[in-house]
């Protein structure tokens, strides 16, 4: 049986930027971007100032839309998120894909720590630092083929949930619930993240049960965009596998 797909986006991120993803998968199986209170399309509403609350409205939506069961898929921040949405509905969830991700929020290695990210963004406005933050995801960074799509969805970010965003990452840990993930997991990296370095990628990996490992080469913060073809290529083999 084939069971939808749910994407969760990340910080500064939302559901427009998985638009190759539904085109290329949307043929095998229902694909569901979810947005987050505050990010992309859905920037006039009041942001979720937790991880976890952030995960109650992704159960949400999926209740409204009916979605019981599904496969799950978190990037970056949302990576943080699908990590409570299995400690709220662990019987929903049939595989979890954690990708450029970790268990930590406080982002160990990230490219700036979160109060200098604060500290940008008031001295320099949020439009500059979104796009200063999107051109982080890609090993070319503004010259890379889908940074003005992905500057634009970050753009959409209220200064509300930008605040509440790096105040969630900033106060979660997922560390010690780690071990008792025994959902299907397949643990996504680019070689080249500027976000996530590989101890935390490495934590995930040796600590969930039945993690599954994929590191693409040449690629940072958002394989899917800079290496599409191969990202989805990875993400149809773990779901269909037996």
């Amino acid at each position: 049986m084939t069971h939808p797909l749910v994407l969760v986006h990340g910080f500064m991120g939302g559901r427009a930027q998985w638009d190759l993803q539904v085109v290329a998968l949307g043929g095998q199986r229902k694909v569901v971007p979810v947005a987050l209170p505050g990010f992309g399309d859905r920037n006039t509403d009041a942001p979720q100032t937790t991880i976890a609350g952030m995960a109650g409205s992704v159960v949400a939506d999926l209740d409204q839309l009916g979605i019981q069961h599904f496969d799950l898929l978190g990037h970056s921040m949302g990576g943080m998120v699908v990590q409570e949405v299995i400690k709220l509905v662990p019987d929903r969830v049939e595989k979890l894909i954690l990708y450029g991700t970790g268990a930590v929020g406080a982002l160990p290695g990230r490219f700036e720590t979160i109060a200098e990210s604060k500290a940008r963004a008031r001295k320099e406005g949020l439009k500059s630092t979104a796009r200063r933050i999107a051109a982080t995801w890609f090993l070319e960074r503004e010259q890379a083929a889908e940074f003005e799509g992905c500057a634009r969805i970050a753009e959409q970010t209220s200064q509300n949930a930008f605040d509440a965003g790096l105040d969630a990452m900033q106060d979660w840990s997922g560390k010690t619930n780690l071990k008792a993930i025994t959902t299907p997991t397949l643990v996504l990296w680019g070689d080249g993240d500027r976000t996530y370095p590989w101890s935390q990628t490495e934590l995930l990996w040796r600590s969930v049960q039945q993690a599954k490992l994929a590191v693409v080469p040449g690629c940072a913060h958002a394989v899917h965009l800079e290496k599409p073809e191969l990202f989805n290529l990875l993400i149809t083999d773990f779901l269909e596998a037996r």
